[in-house]
């Protein structure tokens, strides 16, 4: 391809990314060893004319970070954050998701590190997944369910909370089996914004389990770093293909997943993953709904 003719696909790429919001941006301070902090991530994406940037971190609310950094930092990217339900916020804990809602967290993820499931496949499976930079303490592991194999009621508790403050309930690392169970009682609760994380990676989830899953009222958020070149990719363009027709573009969010040392940067991610979607032949509505409309509602934006 000519020089020409890679300027043109940067500035179609470029042009694409406007508006753009990544719900899943893992950059630091954090325990795991991050390629940039949340100053570089707002930098890249302000670059870029983002509308939005969401931090996640397994380990801790970034509320306040994004309120410091928008003020002392004033772009036009709007900066969220929300709190994952591991061992270090007290697990599946409705005083920790209280505090959350009211001080302003968009969304609550449920166990990932400390789940179950999570850490089943990482021992159990052989699975490879980073690691903290020191070591921490083994993880209790985490279930959505109570030992009668039925949802906890600290988690109804929780789902209860979430609809309250009208924000993200996100499946974490939870087992599909769990997530059904979770997502179908979260609508009954009023939960209005579902997400589930990387349906096809830990999650487990089948064709079937994802229709399901967008039947309940999910957005199937799949993860740019699965899909993209040094960012441990595990899928081609042609499973990308796949999961878009299994729940349409209308309920497929595409966030980064990225920040770790050794991976590209979000940005980058994104500027592969657009240009791998017009290679797929994706209009660009589809692509503005997928990387922009979609997590846009979800916090609402639109």
């Amino acid at each position: 391809m000519s020089t020409t003719g890679n300027n043109g696909r940067e500035a179609e790429v470029a042009e694409l990314l406007k508006g753009a919001i990544d719900l899943h941006c893992h950059s630091g301070p954090a325990a795991m060893p991050r390629i940039l902090d949340h100053h570089e991530a707002l930098l890249d994406a302000a670059e870029a004319g983002f509308r939005a940037l969401l931090y996640k971190d397994h380990f801790y609310l970034g509320v306040s970070h994004c309120v410091i950094l928008e003020k002392l930092v004033p772009t036009d990217v709007k900066l969220y954050s929300g709190l994952a339900l591991n061992n270090a916020s007290g697990g599946i804990n409705p005083h920790a998701v209280n505090h959350a809602v009211n001080i302003g967290a968009k969304i609550v993820w449920l166990p990932t590190l400390s789940a179950k499931n999570h850490i089943d496949q990482a021992e159990g499976h052989g699975k490879i997944f980073p690691k903290t930079a020191k070591k921490m303490l083994p993880p209790d592991p985490l279930s959505a369910l109570d030992a009668n194999g039925r949802l906890s009621d600290a988690t109804k508790e929780v789902l209860d909370l979430i609809a309250e403050g009208d924000i993200i309930l996100a499946g974490g690392h939870l087992p599909a089996s769990e997530l059904i169970m979770v997502f179908e009682e979260a609508g009954k609760r009023g939960v209005k914004k579902m997400l589930v994380n990387h349906p096809t990676y830990i999650v487990g989830c089948t064709d079937e389990d994802m229709k399901a899953l967008v039947e309940l009222g999910a957005y199937l958020e799949h993860s740019i770093s699965m899909f993209v070149e040094g960012g441990g990719k595990i899928f081609g363009p042609d499973e990308l293909s796949h999961y878009i027709q299994v729940a349409g573009p209308e309920r497929t969010v595409l966030s980064s997943d990225l920040g770790l040392r050794g991976s590209p940067r979000p940005l980058e991610g994104f500027r592969q993953i657009v240009a791998m979607l017009l290679d797929l032949q994706v209009s660009p509505k589809d692509i503005h709904t997928m990387i922009g409309d979609n997590a846009a509602r979800l916090l609402n934006l639109q």
